[in-house]
């Protein structure tokens, strides 16, 4: 097996049965504000175009390059597809033209003409955009394991896939917590080394559970080449920075001794064989790989200078002043917090958008509406956003601010208390379709799912599919109830699921003498 490092968490995987081609990404993202480092900008794409697989994590766009995607990479390679719930990867590839998909369960194995392929997938929330994935691969000599950014949970399934042989993991920062936030000096120091330090040491304990042999740091960082982020780059070893790279990473690796680091750049080649040899073969001399992270000011001043110009141009193409901002966010928000439960229990607070000359907008999850700031009294929770953003999210019908404005590290945050992890899971959540599959997951978290009475019946609240709340988008005829949000139908009698063979509703007959019982939650 031969694994071509593409940057970031890009990677051109060759095995004895096919060619797998991972999150290949070579453009910027977020507005222009990330970019791969290593640069990986000046390397030869061509031999990686036409695999025989693709696999893409989830849809964050450090991970999935439209741009990339839809100029070069052959519609002609299958599409390994992660077991996530809203399909999110399939139906943006399709949309690029993407045909040929074969869809995974969740940490089940599948053969494919000897290659064996085993993907990990996340559904919580908070796991990326709804979901993200790792990937597992066998070509019945070699076992390598892609974790690129995933958390994952499955490890009866990877020790059963296992031993492997090379592991691939994010250990560096990915986030924009804590340096948008305004917080004293001394407080954001501490949080940020208190970061840098935890993420370092989850990736540690990742790499001695799976316990392969060798490792190689991914997924990370980002690079920053925007005048207004180029502090947070980690040029000097930072401890008190979210972004350190490889070097410091593997520092810990060889300090730690269960297992061997290897650095890879854009264009290194890690020939796997039996046995777990390994040999790295990098484009450029040892010393200027070396060089690129101990003179990584340099590195950084020469990307920056190849790239201005692009992200000039991103920045003067966004939209000021073209929308009315708050009646957009009105209409869009507020049927929304009608339907999220359980989110705006969770958050149970205000959150008041400062957008400058966009006006300053309250989102009161509390009494589920929209409004105008009047000088209220203060809200727990304040984002200062440049209109500019907020305008290109609206005009696009961004469903996911996450993973446009907030990973942009271009807005800064005021709080007060801890880390809600609702409000921001509610920016992921902007569409009917989201924001039900999220309701339903937390439902399905409390000690007893909802039930509610349905035509002489006691179900399941939620929809089976995709959680969607079935007292609202439930229709019954005939003994055949409908879930009209995606048009999923079950036999009131069986529960048994009409649209498909693996799913089935919890349904129970009433009978005359019980007494129904109508949305319990078991509280």
């Amino acid at each position: 097996m031969q694994v071509t490092f593409l940057g970031h968490a890009g990677m051109y995987i060759e095995t004895r049965h096919g060619s797998v081609l991972c999150d290949p990404v070579f453009n910027s993202s977020y507005f222009g504000a990330w970019w791969v480092f290593p640069a990986n900008d000046l390397l030869d794409v061509t031999p990686f175009l036409n695999p025989d697989y693709l696999f893409i994590s989830h849809t964050h766009l450090d991970h999935f390059d439209e741009q990339f995607l839809s100029e070069h990479v052959s519609r002609e390679t299958t599409v390994l597809l992660p077991d996530h719930p809203l399909g999110l990867v399939e139906k943006w590839l399709r949309k690029l033209g993407f045909t040929k998909f074969v869809h995974t369960r969740n940490a089940e194995p599948i053969d494919l003409g000897g290659l064996r392929v085993m993907i990990t997938s996340l559904v919580s929330p908070a796991d990326g955009p709804l979901g993200d994935s790792g990937l597992c691969l066998d070509d019945g000599e070699v076992k390598l394991f892609n974790q690129n950014d995933s958390r994952p949970v499955h490890f009866e399934a990877l020790e059963a896939f296992g031993p492997y042989d090379v592991h691939f993991l994010q250990y560096s920062g990915a986030i924009w917590y804590p340096m948008v936030y305004r917080f004293p000096r001394k407080m954001k120091e501490a949080l940020s080394s208190k970061k840098r330090v935890t993420q370092m040491e989850r990736a540690l304990r990742y790499a001695k559970h799976i316990g392969a042999p060798h490792i190689v740091p991914s997924a990370g960082p980002p690079c920053f080449l925007d005048d207004a982020l180029l502090h947070l780059n980690d040029v000097d070893r930072d401890p008190n920075n979210i972004f350190p790279d490889a070097s410091v990473f593997l520092d810990l690796v060889e300090e730690a001794g269960f297992t061997e680091g290897h650095v890879l750049i854009p264009g290194s080649t890690m020939a796997i064989g039996a046995g777990a040899k390994v040999s790295v073969t990098h484009p450029m001399p040892d010393d200027e790989v070396e060089a690129i992270f101990s003179d990584k000011r340099a590195h950084i001043a020469a990307y920056k200078q190849r790239k201005q110009p692009e992200i000039d141009a991103i920045l003067a193409s966004l939209p000021r002043g073209e929308v009315a901002i708050f009646p957009a966010i009105k209409e869009w928000f507020e049927p929304l917090l009608e339907i999220a439960d359980q989110t705006c229990l969770g958050i149970d607070d205000s959150l008041l958008l400062e957008l400058g000359e966009g006006g300053q907008i309250v989102i009161d999850f509390v009494n589920r509406e929209v409004r105008e700031w009047d000088g209220e009294a203060p809200n727990r929770y304040v984002f200062h956003i440049d209109r500019a953003l907020v305008e290109y999210c609206i005009l696009h019908h961004e469903e996911d601010w996450v993973n446009n404005i907030f990973l942009s590290c271009r807005f800064e945050a005021e709080r007060k208390g801890v880390y809600n992890e609702f409000l921001y899971s509610f920016f992921k959540c902007l569409s009917v379709e989201r924001i039900q599959y999220a309701e339903g997951y937390y439902v399905e978290q409390l000690p007893e799912q909802q039930t509610m009475e349905c035509d002489g019946y006691l179900i399941q609240r939620r929809c089976p599919h995709l959680k969607a709340d079935l007292e609202r988008f439930g229709e019954v005829e005939n003994g055949i109830l409908t879930c009209t949000l995606h048009g999923w139908q079950y036999e009131l009698a069986t529960g048994k699921c009409l649209t498909s063979d693996d799913r089935k509703l919890y349904s129970k007959k009433i009978e005359i003498d019980e007494p129904a019982l109508t949305g319990t939650t078991g509280e």
